[in-house]
């Protein structure tokens, strides 16, 4: 895409207030069946929606696992502590890594119950405040042309979209990064990770407990 990007900022307002039970937290290794579970869930229609074709199971577990990289950030959507809603941010293997200037590309996927509440938005805040605070270049998505609400969410971050006939690409510029946005995001980071060795204790323990 050759375009003159304006700055992507977040929308006013944007912000999703979490419900009881609800948490937005960054997804790591440990979280990886949480994770596969999650795009297991998907129906057919949202699969495809996301990977832009369908998908089996086998292909869900194997892209989970290459979902950790150095470059890759993955934020979620927890309800009483099930994941329901991912927001993914990763380098293009251009070879060049995003703190240099390198491209980025984002993904999102939540489960039909939990859409239209405002849950895509915010973990698209999420995403391109990781992408800016990496120095990512630009940073790009792709949808479905019948994807209408994911290009909404889009538009709300000033991106630049072009439609093809089998796909929509979108592509921000993310403001250079603060202090305060690097800060935010270590200290979400610490408590998102805090968060999920104790997820992961906890699932050890019971899944070691011996039967009554």
């Amino acid at each position: 895409m050759q375009h003159v990007l304006p700055p992507s900022r977040p929308p006013a307002q944007s912000r999703y207030a979490p419900q009881d039970g609800e948490q937005f937290r960054r997804i790591w290794r440990a979280d990886e069946a949480a994770f596969r579970d999650h795009l297991l869930r998907l129906d057919p229609q949202s699969r495809h929606d996301r990977f832009g074709f369908g998908v089996s199971d086998d292909f869900i577990a194997r892209y989970a696992e290459r979902c950790f990289g150095m470059d890759d950030v993955i934020h979620g959507f927890f309800v009483d502590g099930v994941l329901r809603g991912a927001g993914e941010l990763r380098g293009l293997g251009h070879g060049l890594p995003l703190a240099f200037g390198g491209a980025a590309e984002a993904a999102f996927s939540v489960e039909r119950d939990w859409r239209g509440r405002g849950i895509g938005t915010e973990l698209m805040e999420r995403i391109v405040r990781a992408a800016r605070n990496r120095r990512a270049g630009e940073l790009y998505m792709s949808c479905l042309p019948h994807n209408t609400p994911m290009q909404r969410i889009a538009r709300k971050f000033a991106a630049v979209l072009q439609h093809d006939i089998d796909q929509v690409d979108a592509a921000f510029k993310p403001v250079a990064a603060s202090p305060a946005s690097v800060w935010q995001e270590m200290v979400e980071d610490s408590a998102s990770f805090a968060i999920a060795m104790v997820d992961l204790q906890k699932r050890t323990w019971l899944k070691d407990k011996p039967a009554d």
